[in-house]
This record gives structure tokens, C-alpha cells and sequence, in this order.
């Protein structure tokens, strides 16, 4: 229950932590789409761990591994099945934590509903856990590259205070990818990281905003009601590990507009193609794409674990205190940003062939 993600271009992730292994099934991909180990490992490079000084010195090569689905380097129509090993796993920094409720942790929660958890790195409610998401993310990137040209970039805007000073509309890959923390605006780069690097000193976390657009989604994507497309997006950015907020378009500072300051007024060009002069939808009208660039902002909670004791109940429910061991991110915004990329794409290809088997498009 609760593995499962999407309709029609569906996956399903497994592993734990310190397990064997992580990795995910995806089902519905179609068939003869050329894809090659070495292109989904790029993506997981993006979000592994031990990468540079400012994110969890864990050393994972995340090195994937394609077992079912490709023949020949083209997709077969069948489920996808891929996985990468866990090579440096610690389950004994966890020994205490096994008789004790980490502070804001899944801890309390997984061991009251299913009697039973697994206490090394978080088990099942890690962040390892979108190991899978992120290597059948970079499947679903390349179909919509390829097919669709849509375009998706996401980037870290916000840590604490620090916020980046980025054009939705002309921000590139290269420049997110140009310093270790994935900010595009260079000056709020350096001082991000040196705000995580103090934190980091401190044994404490910060958390921020990743901020994600898409360029080149087509008008028809998404459905009324239940299944709109922002609302599928919300679901997806909502079910990453440490997020706590989202928001499209406009968002929150809608609230301090009028309606005539914020609608978006339509125009048709020379060429019959009908766009808005503005774009405070966030390219989603009714839940429908309507072809200006879709763009939202996921945040994302400081880190729970931090090097400092802390109060705590163990599981007798006796009070006791804990301090918090074991290698983690002091902020997830760098590696955040592929996961938010990838979840994306999953969200818009399953869209994209629901649209096609309801409308032929």
C-alpha cells in the first residue's frame, strides 16, 4: 500500500536504507524507446549521496542496474525493472535509535501503525527511497524531451533567507548544475553555501524552496476535478520525504491581489496560436495545461537529524533523550532538485498518455 505512483505510466519503488538494494518497477512505458543505462545514471549521479561538501558524505555510487523491460537498448513495452545496491551502509550508528523515537522522524509513526520498523537510516521512509523514482524519472525526461519537447528545470531558490534572483523563463540546466548547492544566481549561490557549511558546523539543518518550470507542455494535459494536473503535481512534490509545502503559479502572494490584477488576459498571434500576456496560473487553468510554462515551488523542512540531544520517549513511551548520529544532509536542497525534476516528469508522461487514450492527441 502506498508504493505506487501514477495511472498509466505507473511505478512502484522497494527497498530500504541499508537494505540490499533500492529501485523501482515502471510499467507502461511504451515500447521501443531508446535507453541506455549510462543516461539514466546521469540523473542518479545528480542525486546521490557524497557528491560534494555540503550534502551527506555517504558514499553510494547509486550505480544502476537495467533487470527486465530493455533488450538492445530499446524499451520492450514491459515492466521496467531497475536497481542499484547499497554499498555503505552503517546499520550500527542506528543502534540506539532502534529503542528510541527520533524527533520528527517516521519513527513513532510507522513503528505505532504496523507494530514493526525498520530503525537503520529510516528504513522505507529514507530518502533512499527516491533512488527509483529519480532512474524511471529519467526515462519519462527523455520520452518528453524527445517526443513532446518539453523542457523541465528545476533549481534551489531559497535557503532560509537567502533567495535567488532567477527568470523563470530563461533559466538553463547548465547554470543550475554550475555550483554545488543548484542555485542558478551565482551571488546567492556562495551565500547558501556558505550558510550550510556554518549549519552544517553547528550540527544543526536548514531547509528552503525548490523552485521547478516546465517549458513547452502542450494546451490539454491534465483533467477536471480530481485529477488535475496541479493537483497530481502537489501529490507528487507532497510525497517526497521533508517536503511540507507547495504552491503554483502565484501561489500565496495571490492573496494580496485583486481579480483583475491577477487574471491572465488571452491573445492570439499571426499565427492563430493563443497565449497569455501573463502567466500568474502557473500554466494551469481548470487543471488543464493551457501552454505557458508550468512552474511551482516545492519546500522543503530542515533536516530532522541533528547532532544535538534532544527530547524523546523510547518504546516503553518512557522519556529519554537522544542525539543524533549517522551521516545526513545538513540541507536536501542541492539533491532535491533531481528528485523534484524526476517526480515532474512522471507526472507530466502519465498525463501525456492519459491524454492520448482519452483524446487521441
Amino acid at each position: 500500500m502506498g508504493n505506487a505512483f501514477g495511472q498509466l505510466f505507473r511505478i512502484s519503488t522497494w527497498g530500504e536504507s541499508h537494505g540490499g538494494g533500492v529501485g523501482v518497477v515502471l510499467d507502461g512505458c511504451p515500447p521501443c524507446v531508446p535507453i541506455t543505462a549510462e543516461e539514466i545514471q546521469v540523473e542518479l549521479d545528480r542525486r546521490r549521496p557524497g557528491q560534494s561538501k555540503i550534502v551527506t558524505p555517504r558514499q553510494e555510487a547509486d550505480q544502476v542496474e537495467i533487470l527486465s523491460g530493455v533488450f538492445k537498448g530499446k524499451t520492450l513495452g514491459t515492466p521496467i525493472m531497475m536497481w542499484v545496491r547499497n554499498k555503505d551502509a552503517r546499520p550500527e550508528a542506528y543502534a540506539e535509535m532502534a529503542l528510541k523515537f527520533r524527533p520528527s522522524h517516521a519513527d513513532f509513526t510507522y513503528e505505532t501503525k504496523y507494530g514493526i520498523r525498520d530503525p537503520h537510516g529510516g528504513g522505507r521512509s529514507s530518502a533512499r527511497e527516491t533512488v527509483g523514482r529519480v532512474a524511471a524519472g529519467a526515462i519519462a525526461r527523455k520520452i518528453l524531451q524527445e517526443s513532446y519537447g518539453v523542457e523541465i528545470v528545476a533549481y534551489v531558490k531559497q535557503i532560509q533567507e537567502i533567495i535567488a534572483e532567477v527568470s523563470i523563463d530563461s533559466v538553463q540546466r547548465e547554470a543550475v548544475e554550475g555550483n554545488i548547492v543548484r542555485c542558478p544566481d551565482a551571488a546567492a549561490a556562495e551565500s547558501m553555501i556558505e550558510r550550510v557549511e556554518s549549519i552544517r558546523s553547528a550540527g544543526d539543518s536548514v531547509g528552503g524552496i525548490v523552485e521547478c518550470v516546465v517549458r513547452g507542455a502542450p494546451v490539454g494535459w491534465g483533467s477536471p476535478v480530481f485529477d488535475r494536473l496541479e493537483a497530481d503535481l502537489a501529490k507528487a512534490m507532497l510525497s517526497l520525504p521533508a517536503c511540507k509545502g507547495f504552491d503554483v503559479g502565484s501561489g500565496f502572494e495571490s492573496v494580496s491581489l485583486t481579480g483583475l490584477q491577477h487574471n491572465d488576459p488571452f491573445r492570439s498571434d499571426a499565427e492563430g496560436q493563443v497565449r497569455t500576456t501573463t502567466n500568474r496560473s502557473g500554466g494551469v487553468q481548470g487543471g488543464i495545461s493551457n501552454g505557458m510554462p508550468i512552474y511551482f515551488r516545492t519546500v522543503f523542512k530542515p533536516t530532522a537529524t541533528v547532532m544535538h540531544e534532544q527530547e524523546t520517549v523510547n518504546q516503553d513511551f518512557e522519556n529519554t533523550s537522544l542525539k543524533g548520529r549517522g551521516r545526513h544532509d545538513p540541507c536536501v536542497l542541492p539533491r532535491a532538485v533531481p528528485i523534484v525534476e524526476a517526480m515532474t516528469a512522471l507526472v507530466l508522461m502519465d498525463h501525456a498518455m492519459r491524454d492520448s487514450a482519452q483524446c487521441g492527441g
